[in-house]
């Protein structure tokens, strides 16, 4: 509670912008590109490009350097380059439908065979997940400024989800005047806004906020390609989620670019 008298306006304005990239912008850009793909395993793919926009973001920002003519340097351009790559199969390319039959359960939710989601546009779909990979590479750059010279992770974490919070409630009163869609009831909506509030918000942001005071906004997010293994086996056995022979090769491109860009950075 003593922190908060340290705080600066600088301080407060990366805080703002911390909410505003990896609050509510990036989570709502994530939210929109999962309804129209109808795919959580492409979507959990295609965030695979937070390393890489990171690393960009990063050298901009002056947190990271590239010796263009080293073998680490060629390897941090090339590997970006692979996964941009990857990125392009997963939004072009679907190829056909790997059929696992592991299932272990069947809901209602079912992707069409054109890939395409709920709201129909496919490729929209994709270009929103790209720019919420972008809002993410931002947030971590971000987040490592505002640990320079406010290095409490709990407290900038909750002022980081004060200003999420301000700020998702001006889009969602602007963009849903149904009122009857904001009721949660005793429901599933009710648990998974209660789980992302608690996990996400609460503890996943805050332990992010703490390794990347640690280590760097770099290292942390090159745990992402993590996230695609889990995701695909959830998705594949309780979501009946179409695995397609191109999100598993653009896949496996992002994750090869990322490590080659990780073997740049411990070669440094």
């Amino acid at each position: 509670r003593d922190k908060w008298g340290k705080m600066t306006t600088k301080t407060a304005f990366y805080g703002f912008l911390s909410g505003l990239f990896g609050g509510s912008l990036g989570q709502n850009l994530y939210m929109r590109s999962l309804y129209l793909t109808s795919s959580v395993t492409f979507v959990t793919a295609i965030s695979n490009l937070i390393p890489a926009i990171t690393f960009i973001v990063a050298v901009t920002a002056g947190l990271e350097k590239v010796a263009w003519k080293t073998p680490s340097g060629m390897a941090k351009i090339l590997g970006t380059c692979v996964g941009i790559g990857g990125a392009t199969i997963l939004t072009f390319y679907k190829g056909p439908i790997l059929h696992t039959n592991v299932s272990l359960m069947k809901t209602r939710h079912r992707p069409s065979p054109g890939g395409g989601g709920g709201g129909g546009d496919f490729v929209a779909g994709a270009a929103l997940g790209i720019v919420a990979c972008v809002c993410y590479g931002v947030w971590f750059v971000v987040q490592a400024k505002l640990c320079e010279g406010f290095p409490w992770p709990y407290t900038s974490n909750a002022m980081m989800n004060c200003w999420a919070a301000i700020q998702g409630g001006v889009f969602g009163v602007c963009v849903e005047r149904d009122w009857r869609r904001w009721r949660l009831g005793w429901n599933v909506r009710l648990l998974v806004v209660s789980f992302a509030g608690v996990v996400g918000s609460g503890f996943v942001f805050t332990l992010m906020a703490w390794c990347i005071r640690m280590r760097g906004p770099l290292f942390v997010s090159a745990f992402q390609p993590l996230v695609l293994v889990f995701v695909s086996l959830a998705g594949t056995l309780f979501l009946d989620d179409q695995l397609r022979v191109g999100i598993v090769v653009g896949g496996i491109l992002i994750v090869c670019g990322l490590y080659m860009v990780l073997w740049g950075k411990g070669k440094e």
